[in-house]
């Protein structure tokens, strides 16, 4: 007799995806007006899944046949997903009214997203992750070509499908290699077979190849980042926040989980191969942003660099990298909810959207607290201290010397430099230019969030220690 799995660790995912089931018959039965009723119960939907993440998370414990783990760094990363899912789902409700694109299905459609997310995070087993992989791949692809007329929506949701189905082959390729070299799909097998084994197969390191690219393309690191910018400018602007916050943050979560856990045992074989990502992505994503006039283009280049920094802490392969790249991704949250709630904001007075860098000139004027909010993003985003981007970037960098990884720090550095020019840039149109027409005011949930983002971004220097100390706990899970 099949003994039934404990579903308690995976709790908070059940609650998802019932939820998710019972919101997506509201819509059906209520239509389009719902909308903003569903928003709200979604909000609430994912508050409740973050409380009974973070209630458990003490709890270690693998289920379902060993495919799911529960433990603090997953717990860790899911609040983060979850957070960054509900304030997005915020944000978007004004654009969503105001653009008449308004469906019930939106919320559902992050809610299971956001369960794909929390799947491939707690992923034990290479099928488990690519069942969540897919599952939020395919919610993804729906909500970029949500605004339906829209040429460029349409187009962005075609790349990012032809793309993403391209990378999914990939990584599922890697993971049949895998497979046939070790006899499992198991982590913890894997990580057996490797341990016992004194040479490691050609064909195990070209499984691990291919998987690595299938999940740089998930993070848009150089050289698999070609999607981001065409679908980051042709998505509906509540859709790119989303992109640039909860799945970037899965991304990662999972891809330190499957290069430390399975694969930790062979590390000096993908330790060059992961600062390689992280050096060219910080790169380009500082030189190639300077001459994007578009503002979503920009951020989708900075967002690049920022995957850079982060997988930085990856390369360091030791728990204060994994510490430090669990603090920026953070602090990205943070700074890049914030910056895509002003983005959010620009509407002119005749209500038209407009995404152009020029667009912002003499903001300041028309709208100070605003402005000032945008600029305390921008700083903290090119990491000037004392913002919290400033000690994002200095617990990587802290951590990739520990390991003496000295180059990829100054490559960093340098990048850095670079790309304080085209945040600089974006002060400067707002502070000093002369004034283009005003936008009207934002929203009372946006500003709220807005507000929020600025004040974490502003004050975060009086009390990283909460922050860090369950980094900390969290990056240990990962080095039993």
């Amino acid at each position: 007799m099949v003994e039934f799995p404990d579903i308690n660790p995976a709790i908070a995912e059940l609650w998802l995806a019932l939820a998710a089931m019972a919101l997506l018959l509201v819509g059906v039965l209520r239509g389009d007006s719902a909308t903003r009723s569903v928003l709200w119960l979604g909000v609430l939907t994912l508050a409740v899944a973050a409380w009974l993440v973070w209630s458990n998370t003490d709890v270690s414990a693998v289920t379902f046949s060993g495919m799911y783990v529960a433990d603090h760094f997953g717990a860790f990363a899911k609040v983060l997903i979850l957070v960054g899912s509900a304030l997005t789902m915020i944000l978007s409700m004004d654009f969503l009214e105001k653009e008449r694109v308004g469906r019930p299905e939106f919320p559902v459609l992050v809610i299971f997203a956001s369960l794909g997310m929390m799947v491939m995070v707690a992923a034990n087993d290479l099928l488990s992750l690519y069942v969540g992989l897919e599952l939020q791949s395919l919610s993804l692809y729906v909500l970029a070509t949500f605004q339906r007329d829209s040429e460029k929506s349409t187009e962005s949701g075609l790349k990012y499908f032809v793309l993403g189905a391209l990378a999914s082959g990939i990584l599922l390729y890697g993971a049949t290699l895998v497979y046939g070299f070790t006899g499992t799909t198991s982590f913890t097998g894997i990580a057996g077979a490797l341990a016992s084994s004194e040479e490691q197969s050609v064909g195990i390191l070209f499984g691990l190849a291919f998987v690595t690219a299938g999940l740089a393309f998930k993070v848009a690191a150089v050289p698999f980042h070609m999607w981001t910018p065409d679908v980051y400018e042709g998505a509906p602007t509540p859709v790119t926040a989303f992109f640039s916050l909860a799945p970037k943050v899965a991304a990662l979560a999972l891809f330190m989980r499957v290069m430390l856990g399975p694969f930790g045992g062979i590390s000096d074989d993908w330790v060059g191969i992961i600062g390689l990502l992280s050096a060219t992505s910080m790169v380009l994503g500082a030189f190639a942003a300077i001459g994007q006039r578009n503002i979503k283009r920009l951020m989708a280049y900075s967002s690049i660099g920022h995957v850079g920094y982060a997988l930085m802490g990856l390369a360091a392969s030791s728990p204060g990298g994994v510490r430090g790249t669990l603090v920026y991704l953070a602090i990205y949250v943070a700074m890049n909810l914030g910056a895509w709630g002003v983005i959010l904001s620009m509407r002119r007075l005749d209500g038209g959207m407009v995404e152009n860098v020029e667009d912002l000139a003499g903001m300041a004027r028309s709208r100070p607290l605003l402005a000032a909010a945008m600029a305390i993003f921008l700083f903290s985003l090119a990491g000037v201290p004392p913002l919290a981007g400033f000690f994002g970037k200095f617990y990587v960098f802290f951590a990739a010397i520990d390991a003496e990884l000295y180059l990829l720090a100054v490559i960093g550095v340098l990048a850095t430099v670079v790309g304080s020019y085209y945040y600089l840039r974006i002060v400067q149109v707002m502070y000093f230019d002369e004034p283009a027409p005003s936008f009207v005011a934002p929203a009372g949930t946006t500003g709220a969030v807005v507000a929020v983002a600025a004040v974490f971004t502003l004050f975060f220097f009086l009390f990283p220690a909460p922050f860090v100390a369950e980094a900390n706990l969290a990056a240990l899970a990962l080095f039993p």
